[in-house]
């Protein structure tokens, strides 16, 4: 066996690894955000924010033939567009500050952007803007940067469709399309940078089905009507995986 593939089935936690992707395919398929605020604060836990963010974006790409057929005719392709190539300019900087910074201040960073969008999303957070191309720009760079530095492409994004009027069906569309897209444009982005070990991508190919399997259950549970049921379930798993993220278990 490879030595790559021997090294990725050795990775600490690899079974709560497993699990969480799952978990975080599940929430993902019905919806459409969650994926990253689920996996990402569990993920660094066991792995070097790098290679979560790579591993990550590795079996994100199964959305492609799971979530991602359904979700595209649904979006406006334009609108979409601006805010995924927004997003993947400004990935390159928000990576070159991953390379920089110290790993625990990344950490940090992952709990403390899940929780603050956790709030947010909870407490109806709305802001009032209109969706004209120069802050279609703004929001894209604004989640681009973000996502570059703590693997987290969902916060600023779920925030700006949630403030339209956007049905709950075209939101979710619209969301799953940008961060599945803009998660498969980080991956260059990384290697340009040397974030993208051999490790990391195998990792992330053995995540792939777990996280292609979780998707498609949450896409078939997926109901327009019970919007809230499934919110209130998202925000509920969100906020387990942000508590275990915390660095202070680390001394526990």
């Amino acid at each position: 066996m490879p030595e790559v593939v021997l090294a990725a089935l050795e990775t600490a936690g690899l079974g709560w690894l497993i699990l969480t992707t799952v978990i975080a395919g599940i929430v993902y398929g019905f919806a459409g955000f969650g994926a990253a605020l689920i996996f990402m604060p569990v993920a660094v836990i066991f792995l070097p924010p790098p290679v979560a963010i790579a591993a990550f974006s590795v079996s994100a790409l199964s959305s492609f033939v799971t979530v991602y057929p359904r979700a595209l005719p649904m979006v406006d392709r334009k609108a979409v567009s601006v805010l995924i190539l927004s997003a993947a300019l400004a990935a390159s900087l928000g990576l070159w500050v991953l390379r920089v910074v110290d790993v625990t201040a990344i950490r940090w960073a992952v709990v403390t952007i899940c929780a603050v969008t956790l709030i947010a999303l909870i407490a109806g957070w709305r802001y009032a803007v209109a969706p004209s191309l120069g802050t279609r720009i703004a929001i894209g760079c604004a989640t681009g940067f973000v996502g570059g530095v703590s693997g987290l492409l969902g916060p600023i994004m779920v925030l700006f469709q949630l403030a339209g009027r956007d049905a709950i069906a075209t939101t979710r569309a619209t969301t799953v399309v940008f961060l599945t897209t803009t998660s498969l444009l980080i991956l260059p982005l990384m290697y340009l940078q040397g974030l993208l070990t051999p490790h990391a991508v195998m990792l992330g190919a053995l995540l792939l089905v777990p996280y292609g399997m979780g998707s498609l259950v949450g896409q078939a549970l997926f109901k327009p009507q019970w919007e809230r049921f499934y919110r209130a379930a998202a925000y509920v798993i969100i906020a387990g995986a942000t508590l275990m993220g915390l660095p202070v278990w680390d001394k526990v």
